[in-house]
């Protein structure tokens, strides 16, 4: 057998990875977190393009293609070049005939030149009239029949895309081939309305005639979809010319058919195909603007890609109620864009199909939501943002090396200590004893005979090893204090978190909401990832304050109300702290304004601004109580505020915290790595 290798072109490289739909949702994550609704960024997304997905175009930049393709149809020419082009003939075959006539002095030769004269003007109806007239001149009726030749070529090439090159040469034959050809697709129409209809009956029939469709349908439905749009694009062409243009045209058009025998014919299969496809846009005007004269089938062919083209452009914006990639037509695509174009496209149904099979995406009563996995890999991502921002030796770190034998072990080992804890290392402990040299062997008759142990070192200690072990000696291992090793373990102390972030409408006025969600969702992969021993909770605040759970963070927005109610954040807080007495205690508040609302002993809200004294009260009795449970609570704070920096100050001279005041870019950072700090200061 032979083989040949070579460049793959039809379609995508089968041997490619398939893209990473992680990635995917990652580039969602940021317009998620900002406000925007999955279903939203996903198609904000698909509109942009995959990154590093073989450099696969996005939407946006299709459309952009197709527009620019149908700026150049519209500026290829105009619609009219038949008509000119058949004009250019007969004033030529009327010129030929007048220089035949003008030397003959007869009377026959003026009455001849009067009919001449008295032709009307429209082209039409001078064909019509001399399609009967008797030439003198034989170039002047070369030139006529190469007119009748070129309408006929025209009209057919305007209903049946090719027919134009099939019919270059006058050929009987050919034009009976065509009448046959369109009386059998008609019955097959016929039959097909009537339910008859076989796929065996359009087989024979593209056997026969599959050299005059150069599309290559694969069934009915195909054809007549072709042809449909070819012959609505040429009633498009006639309402987009001015009505003498159309008048003259249409006259064209009904003569060449009926001298071609083809009228009955053509009118049946009209009348089919708009009944088949009442949807095409048949009489809507297209204007072209170039200056170039286009043939009738040129033109034609020039309207059907531009009403495929402000399909597919519909098509493509996907602006749209319930619009889906499913929508988009991949043959109008691969006519206007090529199989490139297809691949692309097939690849961004990939992504929207994979982020649901894979677990990304959850359809919901006709919404598309995130699902946990989603929101824990949106924190993973926003978790390795902020490390990538950090200075290696900022991180820090939470293992405690000093730790009891109830740590964890870390699979090194290190010399032992006096005081030492730790669970002994042994097979570390003999290899040392073994290079150390102190390895007595004793065989069964010595120990019984004298009960004493000879120790040899070096080469003769392994030589008499080996031979004592042939002969049923025992080995041991004679260890000094500084032969062993202890496993060295860390203790991973447990700490109780609280992160508490402003959800009041001045962090969307300021573009600090996404951050503060990014930041949760960070510091909330951190804890599940590094300390799962550690307890966290995210509280968010407005007019009152609630716990949010990790699955409702990435979709989560900010609260039209007023009211930054820090007092109710931190009562909840104080009872997480209280539920782990065991825990390290870590609290920190991000936040853009001072306290202005708190709770009631009734339970509601009591809003007030400026902030009242009771407000700043009740606020900092809970800092002071916070000061009392030994948690160091530390204020991020995102806007330079005056009353802001006065109160944060006071928290900070009350429990000894520290007060940050971050960039929103750098908000992650900070936060996770303050938190970092605490833990590793416990």
């Amino acid at each position: 057998m032979a083989f040949r290798y070579g460049e793959y072109h039809d379609g995508p490289d089968p041997l490619a990875p398939p893209y990473d739909v992680r990635a995917a949702l990652d580039e969602m994550g940021d317009a998620i977190l900002s406000g925007s609704t999955p279903v939203h960024a996903l198609r904000d997304l698909l509109k942009r393009g995959l990154p590093g997905a073989q450099d696969r175009r996005g939407l946006d930049d299709m459309l952009k293609q197709v527009r620019r393709r149908r700026r150049d149809l519209r500026e290829r020419g105009r619609l009219d070049g038949t008509l000119e082009k058949a004009r250019a003939l007969l004033d030529k075959a009327i010129g030929q005939e007048r220089a035949e006539l003008f030397p003959d002095p007869s009377d026959e030769a003026r009455l001849r030149e009067a009919g001449l004269d008295a032709l009307p003007e429209d082209t039409a109806a001078a064909i019509q009239e001399l399609s009967t007239y008797e030439w003198r001149s034989a170039a002047a009726r070369q030139t006529f029949e190469e007119l009748r030749d070129l309408l006929r070529r025209e009209v057919l090439d305007s209903q049946f895309r090719g027919l134009r090159d099939a019919l270059a040469n006058p050929d009987p034959e050919a034009m009976e081939r065509v009448r046959q050809m369109m009386s059998d697709l008609n019955d097959m129409l016929d039959k097909d309305a009537r339910g008859e209809h076989t796929q065996a009956d359009f087989d024979a029939f593209m056997a026969k005639y599959g050299d005059l469709f150069p599309e290559k349908p694969r069934n009915l439905e195909e054809l007549v979809d072709i042809l449909a749009r070819r012959a609505a694009a040429t009633q498009r062409m006639l309402a987009s010319m001015t009505p003498r243009q159309r008048e003259e045209l249409a006259g064209l058009i009904n003569q060449t058919l009926d001298q071609a025998g083809l009228s009955e014919q053509m009118r049946r299969l009209g009348e089919a195909l708009h009944a088949r496809r009442p949807d095409l846009a048949w009489n809507a005007p297209e204007r072209l603007t170039g200056e170039e004269p286009l043939g009738m089938g040129d033109a034609v062919t020039a309207l059907e890609e531009l009403a495929d083209l402000t399909q597919l452009e519909t098509a493509l914006r996907q602006d749209y109620p319930g619009a889906r990639l499913d929508d988009i037509d991949e043959a109008a695509v691969r006519r206007a864009l090529g199989r490139s174009a297809v691949d692309d496209l097939e690849a961004l149904k990939r992504i929207e199909r994979e982020l649901e099979e894979q677990g990304y995406l959850l359809r919901r009563r006709g919404k598309l939501e995130l699902t946990p996995k989603a929101v824990r890999r949106l924190g993973e991502t926003a978790l390795r943002r902020v490390f990538s921002s950090l200075d290696a030796g900022r991180r820090g770190d939470h293992d405690q090396h000093d730790a009891g034998s109830a740590g964890e072990l870390t699979g090194s080992s290190r010399p032992w200590h006096f005081g030492d804890e730790q669970p002994i290392d042994v097979v570390r402990t003999l290899v040392n004893g073994v290079r150390s040299g102190g390895v007595a062997i004793r065989t069964g008759q010595e120990r019984a005979r004298t009960g004493q142990e000879t120790t040899r070192t070096g080469q003769d200690n392994a030589r008499a090893g080996r031979d004592d072990a042939r002969a049923g000696g025992r080995a041991a291992v004679r260890l000094s204090v500084d032969d062993f090793e202890v496993a060295e373990t860390e203790r991973r102390s447990a700490a109780a978190v609280c992160l508490l972030v402003d959800l009041s409408y001045s962090m969307a006025l300021r573009g600090t909401w996404a951050a503060a969600k990014q930041t949760a969702l960070a510091l909330q992969a951190l804890v599940a990832s590094k300390f799962p021993q550690d307890a966290v909770q995210i509280i968010g605040f407005s007019n009152y304050a609630r716990v949010l759970q990790p699955d409702e963070l990435a979709g989560l927005d900010w609260d039209m109300v007023q009211g930054t109610n820090l007092h109710h954040a931190l009562l909840i807080a104080g009872r997480h702290l209280d539920r782990h007495p065991d825990f390290e205690p870590v609290v920190l508040v991000v936040t853009d304004g001072e306290p202005t609302a708190h709770l009631m002993r009734n339970g509601r809200s009591a809003f007030e601004w400026p902030p009242s004294s009771e407000t700043l009260e009740l606020t900092l009795s809970e800092v002071d109580k916070m000061t009392r449970r030994r948690a160091t609570l530390n204020v991020f704070m995102l806007a330079a505020d005056d009353r802001l920096q006065e109160f944060v100050d006071e928290v900070a001279r009350r429990n000894g915290g520290r007060v940050f005041s971050p960039s929103a870019e750098r908000l992650g950072e900070y936060v996770v790595s303050d938190f970092l700090r605490l833990r590793r200061a416990r």
